[in-house]
């Protein structure tokens, strides 16, 4: 297929990549410059990369830069054209996804939500997992794309279910690691190592995907980004906002927020979110590692 793919960022330029291998005509944009995937074809605007394409693919940072992109000066917009296919693999506000969903299709073409959970290594591997919103049709004529970008997807529902369910996903890897840190933390300072704690943690009824994936990356005091804080905190915000919307209330989430506040405030913002375990860290007077570390 003929695929625009527009913001080359962690997850997009794999993905990208993953389109080329699996044998796509692939064009690629990013916001700046300097970014290109081997065996695509780099465009100078949205609207370039988009001019005669089948399907525009989206993922960038936030709702705002989604709307730029398809709506902005240059943007994807002005090259849509009847039967083309718009889909966003951002996690941005649900609602704002509708609106976006009902410009589109005011050109003929048809949106479909679908952002992705398995961080970056699952984006390089081609095994994410997409929760997808919008009409089977459309879902149907994506699958070879999502099959080369991605092991599983859901279908979630119409527009902007696929964001919603993002943002219950993020609520919940949040929530999960967490309580995870705090635990470390606690353990670490009543003289209990993590390489102790984590074991009996995988093999009891704690056990967690999160803990599983996040681990390693702390027992070696590797916060390089797999998934920015400012990203995660972005993605918290949005739930916040989107269960403010439905008059939902979310506490824990709530006072997670106030963490990630803090975490920013001490320059952890572009850091991976398992960072705010520093913070926790810092107050308890301890530092929780491996023995290797």
């Amino acid at each position: 297929m003929r695929v625009a793919f527009l913001g080359l960022g962690i997850m997009g330029r794999p993905m990208a990549a993953n389109l080329v291998k699996a044998g796509h005509e692939v064009a690629v944009w990013n916001r700046t410059s300097g970014k290109d995937v081997e065996g695509a074809r780099s465009a100078a605007s949205p609207a370039e990369a988009a001019a005669g394409a089948e399907v525009v693919w989206m993922c960038v940072s936030d709702t705002k830069a989604v709307e730029s992109v398809l709506f902005g000066p240059q943007g994807a917009e002005t090259s849509l054209t009847q039967g083309m296919l718009v889909v966003d693999s951002s996690t941005i506000s649900p609602s704002a996804t509708r609106k976006f969903a009902e410009r589109v299709r005011a050109k003929g073409a048809d949106y479909v939500d679908a952002p992705m959970t398995g961080s970056k290594a699952a984006a390089e591997s081609g095994t994410l997992i997409f929760m997808v919103g919008g009409e089977e049709a459309a879902i149907e004529k994506l699958k070879p794309l999502l099959a080369a970008m991605g092991k599983l997807f859901f279908r979630m529902g119409d527009t902007g279910k696929g964001q919603a369910a993002k943002l219950a996903m993020n609520l919940q890897i949040a929530l999960i690691y967490e309580g995870f840190a705090e635990a470390l933390t606690l353990a670490t300072k009543l003289g209990v190592s993590a390489e102790t704690l984590i074991p009996l943690v995988q093999a009891s009824m704690v056990r967690s995907g999160v803990v599983e994936y996040k681990a390693p990356f702390v027992l070696k005091r590797d916060f390089s980004p797999n998934f920015p804080l400012r990203l995660m905190h972005k993605d918290i915000h949005l739930a916040l906002e989107a269960a403010k919307e439905v008059r939902a209330k979310l506490p824990g989430l709530e006072t997670v927020e106030e963490i990630y506040e803090m975490a920013t405030e001490d320059g952890n913002e572009n850091l991976d979110y398992a960072a705010t375990l520093t913070l926790l860290e810092k107050w308890a007077g301890v530092e929780v590692k491996g023995a290797s570390a």
